[in-house]
């Protein structure tokens, strides 16, 4: 396993008080298996209870958005971390999917106002990915968990400013 090379300018991050879901796609498990565990690490090092953590599963990088919004809509989660890997192959399928998953999942984040971040790997070939999951790339689930860990304390910061310049 290893550490991501930004790590050390993100230390005041807490996870403390925070409800996280990650939905992760089945397809290509091979590679999205070892960034849920990046993701699950990063936020236990980061203080997030596992009582306050939940994984939900679907089929494939296109569906994470299908998921991530009635998270959102919810509003049980203070932040969804979406997990998936798009693979390129011979066909223009790798386009369609890759704009879907990342256009829906950028709406779920407008639409309900909650960090929504984007750990879907779009990479040539196999190898790429698994250099991305935790070999020698870092693992780009533990970035999407540290993003959503960003985002939620800065959106807790600006409604206390919100709120204290209305008074």
């Amino acid at each position: 396993m290893t550490t991501p090379t930004n790590a050390k300018r993100r230390t005041r991050v807490t996870g403390k008080h925070v409800r996280v879901a990650l939905v992760v796609s089945c397809f290509n498990s091979r590679v999205t298996a070892r960034l849920l565990q990046g993701a699950r690490r990063c936020l236990r090092e980061h203080g997030v209870m596992p009582r306050n953590l939940g994984v939900f599963h679907c089929p494939g990088a296109y569906e994470l958005p299908q998921v991530a919004a009635p998270l959102a809509e919810s509003g049980e989660w203070d932040g969804i971390v979406c997990l998936g890997a798009v693979i390129r192959g011979e066909t223009p399928h790798f386009e369609y999917v890759s704009l879907g998953a990342t256009l829906g999942i950028q709406m779920v984040a407008v639409r309900y106002g909650i960090p929504v971040t984007f750990g879907v790997l779009t990479t040539e070939n196999i190898q790429q990915a698994l250099e991305r999951a935790g070999g020698t790339r870092g693992n780009k689930g533990w970035d999407a968990s540290l993003a959503a860990l960003e985002m939620i304390q800065l959106r807790r910061t600006l409604r206390r400013s919100q709120r204290s310049h209305r008074r």
